[in-house]
C-alpha cells in the first residue's frame, strides 16, 4: 500500500500519483499531505527541493524483489530518502546483497540504482516515509558527512 503525499502536478491515477517521474519537475501537495500537519514539519526540515513523497507499507511476509531504480543516485542527480516509521529487525532489506538495517526515525540515503530488496519476515507492517528530491549542496553535504 502506498500513500501518495506530493505527487506531480495534475496526476490523478493512484500509480500515476506516486511514480516519481525523473522527467517532472512539478510536483505538488496531495490532499492526503494537507491533513498531515507532522509530516509537513519533517519535510520543512529539508533544505531542498522535494519531489515526490509516500508513506509506503510493506505488510508482514511481503516481498519487494530484487531491483534498481534508475536514475537514484547522488551521481545521477535525484535521492530517494527513507525514513523507517514502523519497522522490525525482521525487516531485510538489501543492498547489493548486503543487509541493511535501518532504526525507526533514522534517515537513509541509499543508492537505489543498485540492486536492492526488502523481504518483511516479521509479524507487523514496515512503513517508510520516502522522499525523493533532487541533489543541491546541502543535500551532498548532508550524505558527504553521513548526518
Amino acid at each position: 500500500m502506498v500513500v501518495p503525499l506530493r505527487s506531480p502536478r495534475g496526476a490523478e491515477h493512484p500509480i500515476r500519483m506516486i511514480y516519481s517521474d525523473p522527467g517532472c519537475s512539478d510536483f505538488v501537495d496531495t490532499h492526503y499531505l494537507e491533513r498531515c500537519s507532522y509530516f509537513k514539519q519533517v519535510l520543512q526540515c529539508f533544505s531542498c527541493e522535494i519531489y515526490a513523497v509516500r508513506l509506503m507499507k510493506l505488510t508482514p511476509g511481503s516481498i519487494i524483489r530484487e531491483h534498481r531504480d534508475h536514475d537514484l543516485a547522488m551521481e545521477e542527480g535525484a535521492v530517494r530518502l527513507h525514513i523507517p516509521l514502523a519497522t522490525s529487525p525482521e525487516v531485510e532489506f538489501k543492498l547489493n546483497g548486503k543487509r541493511v538495517d535501518m532504526a525507526a526515525g533514522e534517515c537513509w540515503y541509499l543508492r537505489l540504482s543498485d540492486l536492492h530488496s526488502v523481504n518483511n519476515r516479521g509479524t507487523q507492517d514496515r512503513i517508510h516515509l520516502v522522499i525523493d528530491a533532487p541533489v543541491n549542496d546541502w543535500m551532498r553535504d548532508l550524505i558527504s558527512r553521513g548526518v
